[in-house]
């Protein structure tokens, strides 16, 4: 089940606004220590890049996590002002120029991109604020490739750099790359940056390359920091889920609804988890709820729909499928249709009729052929053949090729002793798929009761080719048996 997320807090990073006049932007290098464990942190990420064509990504067995909804352009923007304590030093000249580029981006964003490109092919060195720009308007342009080469000169030049980390951990998550994202969002984490969408969007990562232990702590630590920010929730939600810590999810379940009343997935998801719990009961009192406040979608007015008709509170869920084809009248009346086939098969004929009265006024053509295929079941059931030849011509005039139309059809003229429009009718259904196997029973029978034998036996055979089936290939062995003592048996009279 696929979640609708929220977009992240403006607050994942700083906002895209160069620092007042004057501001002194020269920044002490760290101690020696530290630059040195910071080059051991790029050398890991530049051995993950050289290995990452020969490194397989964990198995994906459980279903894909729901993607935070987030724009990575939109953070890279916001990424261009400057961090005291874990930024690259600059001259005052440098300052300068970097305020006049970072103006001219949101405006002149090739010009700016320009500028950049001759500073990078000029003599002097530049400073890796420059190479950090450059990347951010690369990845605006759809050049990943090169918005990572920048990003990574710009963490060698100066391997603190904290944005320049998280840029660079956007652009992998951007890109799939959830180990590699792992990493570098990691990194900005351990210089410093405690911003909740960093963590948490670590903790998705985490979740999609296969570690759902660490990303559950991300995601926790997330949410302490922005208790009600969805993503994080429904991230925390699906590791509950996927390990089937149902209780752990039920509160965090309710707390989405309460931030998020108006989603109908989140009641969907509230009810789902009820019901992996065997909480049936409170499970259809949540989906009631929501239909109540209208925030119900057509899967849960069918889920509701189930619920009432297991609980065998026939009338509840006739009127909860009358809802469901009201917004969607081919999907409501194929749920409908499957409840009352279920009814007919129980014997409860007169419960399945009043489904399918309450479903004819409002069909659509394409729905009136699953509700026709149900009637003429019903009516067959009560032996009512006239009236079901009237609807399956009703339904062959609609669809000619309907083979369930034409398998009740043969089964009509079987009865009438009409063998040969039978076995013409169930040669038509055989040239089916799907009622190929059937049709091949019924001409068995037919030949059976003729005493074709061997006929019988191919129609066997063939029904056996299409569906294996090993009480019909019990019955051909015996079916074989009787042939040479009928053989036998002809020739003495």
């Amino acid at each position: 089940m696929k979640l609708r997320l929220i977009p992240l807090s403006a607050a994942l990073f700083l906002a895209l606004q160069p620092p007042a006049s004057g501001q002194n932007q020269n920044m002490s290098p760290p101690p020696d220590q530290d630059q040195t464990q910071s080059e051991r942190d790029l050398e890991a990420q530049q051995q993950s890049d050289r290995d990452r064509s020969a490194q397989e990504q964990p198995a994906a067995d459980k279903e894909t996590p729901p993607a935070p909804n987030l724009d990575p352009k939109r953070i890279i923007n916001e990424s261009y002002s400057f961090l005291k304590e874990r930024e690259p030093e600059m001259t005052e000249e440098e300052d300068a120029l970097y305020q006049r580029v970072v103006l001219l981006v949101p405006t002149q964003p090739d010009f700016a991109m320009q500028l950049l490109e001759n500073m990078m092919t000029g003599d002097q060195p530049v400073s890796p604020a420059f190479d950090f720009a450059l990347a951010n308007i690369y990845f605006n342009n759809g050049r990943r490739d090169d918005a990572e080469t920048h990003y990574k000169t710009a963490i060698k030049k100066y391997p603190d750099f904290l944005r320049a980390w998280t840029n660079l951990g956007i652009l992998y998550y951007s890109t799939q790359r959830y180990t590699e994202a792992t990493t570098a969002l990691a990194k900005s984490v351990s210089l410093g940056d405690r911003d909740a969408g960093t963590v948490g969007l670590m903790g998705y990562c985490l979740d999609r390359e296969g570690d759902p232990v660490a990303a559950e702590m991300a995601y926790l630590q997330a949410l302490a920091l922005a208790p009600e920010n969805t993503d994080w929730l429904q991230g925390l939600i699906a590791i509950y889920q996927e390990s089937k810590q149902y209780a752990r999810a039920e509160p965090l379940a309710k707390r989405l609804i309460q931030l998020k009343p108006q989603e109908s997935t989140n009641w969907l998801l509230y009810a789902n988890l009820l019901l992996s719990q065997g909480e049936k009961v409170k499970a259809v009192a949540v989906l009631e709820t929501a239909a109540s406040i209208s925030t119900i979608d057509e899967d849960g007015l069918l889920l509701l729909g189930d619920l009432y008709a297991e609980q065998r509170f026939y009338p509840e869920a006739t009127a909860t499928y009358e809802k469901a084809m009201a917004r969607d009248p081919k999907l409501g009346a194929k749920r409908a249709a499957t409840y009352a086939q279920g009814l007919i098969s129980e014997g409860r004929y007169d419960q399945a009729d009043a489904i399918l009265k309450s479903m004819e006024a409002s069909l659509t053509p394409g729905s009136r052929t699953i509700w026709l295929e149900t009637k003429i079941d019903l009516l067959a059931a009560r032996e009512q053949w006239p009236e079901a030849r009237t609807y399956i011509a009703e339904l062959l005039k609609l669809d000619p090729l309907n083979g369930k139309a034409l398998l009740r059809l043969g089964q009509i003229y079987r009865l009438q002793g009409d063998v040969a429009r039978a076995t013409f009718t169930f040669e038509q259904a055989y040239r089916l798929p799907g009622t190929a196997y059937p049709a091949c029973l019924e001409l068995s029978n037919l030949s059976l009761q003729s005493h074709n034998y061997d006929k019988s036996i191919e129609y066997i055979e063939k029904a056996l080719t299409l569906q294996k089936s090993g009480a019909l290939q019990d019955y051909l062995i015996k079916l074989k048996t009787l042939v040479p003592d009928h053989e036998n048996n002809a020739q003495l009279q």
